[in-house]
Order: structure tokens, then C-alpha cells, then sequence
């Protein structure tokens, strides 16, 4: 008896093993919108505990007013209609903190420089001074904040563009570090059942083609789909975009699950899971946690069912190798 209940645990232990997965969270920001962090001791405690070796990391490019005449905080970016500044110190807060660890905690962070306002051609000056000062230290530019429904309608200003000539500079400078570029450009408005701002998309990535852009969450997000539920054109656009461009990546963020790639029953769509399939190298997994990581873990792990249902080679590299073949090369070696 004591026999057949030790190989069955074998057995259990065994396979659990050979599903155990190792995540590289693409997406993760070490601040929300007010500049403030749980810090990073919770921040590597919630790693431990759900599997993420590493993790990309960055800033926030905007800091959110407590306005005067408000009693109350508000508690996100979209609480009230206090006005939202770029912010600049994001990324050398960001720089503080890991220098601050230990080179063996060090190593499991992806620094991303966010810090800059696209809409300004001056930014890609300030950008080169960071990596300068700092070499080696910045591994992508991002995220960048362009079309982002009611958060770029609080920046004063216009709203900024993926194809900005501003941006464009950006771009040239990233071709030149070999750094990817984590871009956040809505597909669409909030009431537009159509790719409005596609034209905007493809001239960066047709313009800039040795330049890898990880588009965030596909160009949906929270808003977009409080209004409109489901975006019915993503999927046959991304389809499209994937063929036409080599140097453009998805960031499977957590908008991405529902409404599009699991179903009502939390299993993934066959066409999802074929379009994965066809480019095992061009998708990566983020959490998108904004400055408390509680979360962390079960955002990543709700992938695990279309991970789960793919080749282990494909799950393998979603979860963790393309992430890192996007890198500058010398931090491939």
C-alpha cells in the first residue's frame, strides 16, 4: 500500500514538474499614476511566489494632480478631471531602486526608460542623456503613452501619435541602441467601431523596420471596451499586421484575455490559439500591475490556459524566450 501511494505522489510530483512554467512578466510597472510603489522587496516576494524569473519593468510617464479644490485623493488617474504631467523623474526613481538591490536581484528586472513626452521633439535629447549616463542600464524605451483614451484626454495638449515627428526621432534613436519600443496606441476611440488610428500605427512600422515595436495589449484597453464590449475588426487586423510586419510584437496584457482570446467558458478560441501558432516568436506576457503587486501572479497565471492548450515549444517562448530575444545584443550574451 505504502508503495502504490509513493509512486502515485512520484507520479504527481513528476508532473508537476514538467508543466512547471517559468514567466518573464513584459509589462509591469514599478509606480502608479500618483508616482507612488508597494516598493520592491514586494514587489520580488510576489515574483517568488508566482513563478516570474524576471520581469520588464518601468516607470510611469505621468504623475496625476491631487488638484486644490479636490478633499479627496483621488484613487487613479481617471477619478476626477484634475490634470495628468508628463513626468520625468519616473526613470531615475526607477534607477534608485534597482541599484538599490542585490546583482543577483538586480538581474531579474528589465528596465524599460519612460520618462519623456512624446509630443516633444526635444525628448529624444533627454532620452540619449539617460542612456549615456547610465550605459548599459536601459534595456527598451516604454511604455509610451500615445492614443490612451481618457488618460491622453487629461494631458494638456494634443493628443500625442504614434507617427509624431517627435516619436519618429525616438525610433531613430532606438534603431541606434537596439532597443525595442513598448508602444501604447489605441486602435481606436472609445465610440469608433473601426481602426481609426491604424495609419497612425503602420507609418511608425513602416517607416522604422529594424526598430522592434511590442504593441501594447494589441491597442485595446479597459475604456475601449466599456464601451464598445468587444472590438469585432482586431482580430482579422491583427492577423493582417502580423504578416505585413516582421518588427511588430504583441503584448498579450491581461485586456487581451477577455473579451478576445478565452471564451465565455474560460477556454481559448481556436483561432487565438492558430494565431499564435503561426507566430510563436511575435507574442509576449505582461501584467500591467501599476505600482501594487498583489495581482501580479494571478494575472500571469490567467494565461495559463492558452499556455496550456499550445505545443510546450510555443508556450515556452510566449511565457519566456521571445521576451528576451527582443533585447539589445549585448544583453544576450
Amino acid at each position: 500500500m505504502w508503495l502504490k501511494t509513493g509512486l502515485a505522489l512520484s507520479l504527481l510530483l513528476m508532473s508537476h514538474l514538467a508543466f512547471a512554467r517559468d514567466y518573464i512578466d513584459a509589462h509591469l510597472h514599478y509606480v502608479d499614476f500618483f508616482q507612488e510603489t508597494d516598493g520592491m522587496p514586494a514587489l520580488i516576494e510576489a515574483m517568488d511566489e508566482s513563478d516570474i524569473s524576471q520581469a520588464v519593468i518601468m516607470g510611469i510617464p505621468v504623475s496625476k494632480v491631487w488638484h486644490e479644490n479636490e478633499p479627496k485623493k483621488p484613487r487613479y488617474y481617471a477619478g476626477d478631471d484634475a490634470p495628468i504631467y508628463w513626468y520625468s523623474a519616473t526613470d531615475f526613481e526607477l534607477h534608485a531602486a534597482i541599484e538599490s538591490l542585490s546583482p543577483e536581484q538586480q538581474n531579474r528586472f528589465i528596465p524599460f526608460l519612460s520618462g519623456f513626452n512624446p509630443e516633444d521633439k526635444n525628448s529624444v535629447n533627454h532620452i540619449r542623456r539617460a542612456l549615456e549616463l547610465n550605459p548599459g542600464f536601459w534595456q527598451g524605451i516604454g511604455e509610451v503613452f500615445t492614443r490612451h483614451d481618457d488618460l491622453t484626454a487629461l494631458i494638456e495638449g494634443s493628443a500625442p501619435r504614434a507617427n509624431s515627428e517627435a516619436m519618429m526621432k525616438v525610433y531613430k534613436l532606438a534603431d541606434e541602441f537596439d532597443l525595442p519600443v513598448l508602444l501604447h496606441s489605441n486602435i481606436t476611440s472609445k465610440r469608433e467601431r473601426n481602426p481609426l488610428y491604424l495609419e497612425e500605427l503602420e507609418e511608425a512600422l513602416s517607416k522604422n523596420p529594424a526598430v522592434k515595436f511590442i504593441w501594447a495589449h494589441a491597442g485595446t484597453s479597459k475604456a475601449l471596451h466599456r464601451h464598445q464590449d468587444k472590438l469585432e475588426f482586431l482580430y482579422p487586423l491583427l492577423k493582417d499586421l502580423m504578416g505585413k510586419y516582421d518588427n511588430l510584437y504583441i503584448d498579450l496584457s491581461w485586456t487581451m484575455l477577455e473579451p478576445y482570446i478565452l471564451d465565455n467558458e474560460g477556454k481559448p478560441r481556436p483561432k487565438w490559439l492558430a494565431l499564435l501558432e503561426d507566430y510563436p516568436t511575435r507574442f509576449v506576457i505582461g501584467s500591467d500591475v501599476v505600482g501594487s503587486f498583489d495581482n501580479v501572479g494571478k494575472i500571469m497565471h490567467g494565461f495559463d490556459p492558452v499556455l496550456d492548450a499550445l505545443p510546450a515549444e510555443v508556450a515556452q517562448a510566449i511565457a519566456h524566450d521571445n521576451l528576451l530575444s527582443l533585447l539589445p545584443e549585448q544583453s544576450k550574451d
